[in-house]
């Protein structure tokens, strides 16, 4: 058992803009974590969502147990009972999160029957309930990530009430998915494309709530595109494309936090990344388990194509070890060393 990741001394809701990368179910694991963090050192980092039910009964190490150099780190929690929410912020606490958020955004079928995620925005009351437990006994930011709406519901009505509920109940942070949540009729994928996107409503929910932190999530597809989001809201979220063009990432402690532009040391993350699978390996680990998420890491570069093949197929042969990474990179490195060339890839 791993030792249990002590907190950063400071929120991340202390300072100014936020950049974060969203939770994704089957995607933001720990060894997906590993990778980003590697990438930007600024940027908020989210768990998979864990149900509350869980956390109090399942394997917590394996559930909740997250390498030291992830921090900022939030939590996910997915829940509707008020009491299980505060005693799974209590367990959580112990591994040293930096933030415990609420899911009401997710639409699947799964989390419908267990009734929390989106379907919740028809339940602001139980929301603000669960909100007001978990800040009860949490002495991090308890935050909650939403839909601007589900089904018939008019955004324009619900999500001005829902945000002041969770204002009310302690809220420290809400960050808004731009799509209205199709419960019936819409698969979770569909869900991610098919509603429409409306910024300038959650862009209007900002100005009219200055003193609130309301950051924005749904189809931003750059760090460019964050900026122009960032010029109104207090944060901005990003899933898929954080995930599927990863190396996106290296731009983002300049360009969001102002930190000092370097290019992205790819030989160095080569290494920390064989190294962490030497790690994971030796605690009855699968190399795939962590190549899986390195596969998205170059678009357009070339031996990219290769470097998806060697990970694919050679992470998932018997004996494969950390030296599959070596043989992926080998097909990159050459032109990302060339001429300007691991800038420009830092920066798609």
């Amino acid at each position: 058992m791993t030792e249990p990741a002590t907190a950063a001394a400071a929120s991340p809701y202390s300072g100014g803009k936020i950049f974060a990368i969203a939770p994704m179910l089957d995607w933001t694991d720990r060894h997906c974590r590993f990778l980003h963090r590697l990438l930007t050192r600024h940027a908020l980092l989210y768990t998979e969502m864990v149900v509350a039910d869980a956390v109090i009964h399942g394997p917590r190490e394996r559930l909740l147990g997250f390498d030291a150099s992830e921090h900022p780190v939030a939590l996910q929690l997915g829940g509707s009972d008020p009491q299980k929410l505060a005693e799974a912020v209590r367990i959580a606490l112990d591994f040293g999160y930096d933030e415990i958020n609420l899911n009401v955004g997710c639409p699947s079928d799964r989390v419908q029957s267990g009734t929390f995620g989106a379907c919740l925005m028809r339940e602001p009351e139980t929301v603000a309930a669960c909100i007001a437990a978990m800040k009860a006994v949490s002495p991090v930011p308890v935050t909650v990530k939403c839909r601007i709406g589900v089904d018939e519901q008019e955004p324009e009505t619900v999500l001005p009430d829902f945000l002041a509920r969770m204002v009310g109940a302690g809220a420290d942070a809400i960050w808004i998915h731009a799509r209205k949540a199709w419960l019936q009729g819409l698969s979770p994928k569909e869900n991610r494309d098919i509603p429409p996107l409306d910024y300038p409503l959650v862009h209007r929910m900002k100005r009219e709530n200055p003193n609130v932190f309301l950051g924005i999530n749904g189809g931003i597809q750059s760090v460019e595109e964050a900026l122009g989001h960032l010029a109104v809201m207090d944060g901005v979220m990003v899933g898929r494309a954080a995930y599927h063009h990863a190396a996106m990432l290296g731009a983002v402690d300049a360009a969001i936090y102002g930190a000092p532009t370097v290019s992205v040391d790819w030989p160095d993350i080569r290494d920390r990344m064989m190294a962490y699978v030497e790690r994971h390996l030796a605690r009855g680990g699968k190399v795939n388990n962590v190549t899986r998420h390195m596969v998205g890491l170059f678009q357009s570069v070339p031996g990219a194509r290769r470097f998806r093949q060697v990970l694919s197929t050679g992470a998932t042969r018997p004996g494969a070890g950390p030296e599959v990474i070596a043989e992926a990179f080998e097909a990159v490195l050459p032109h990302l060393e060339a001429e300007g060339a691991g800038g420009a890839a830092a920066a798609e």
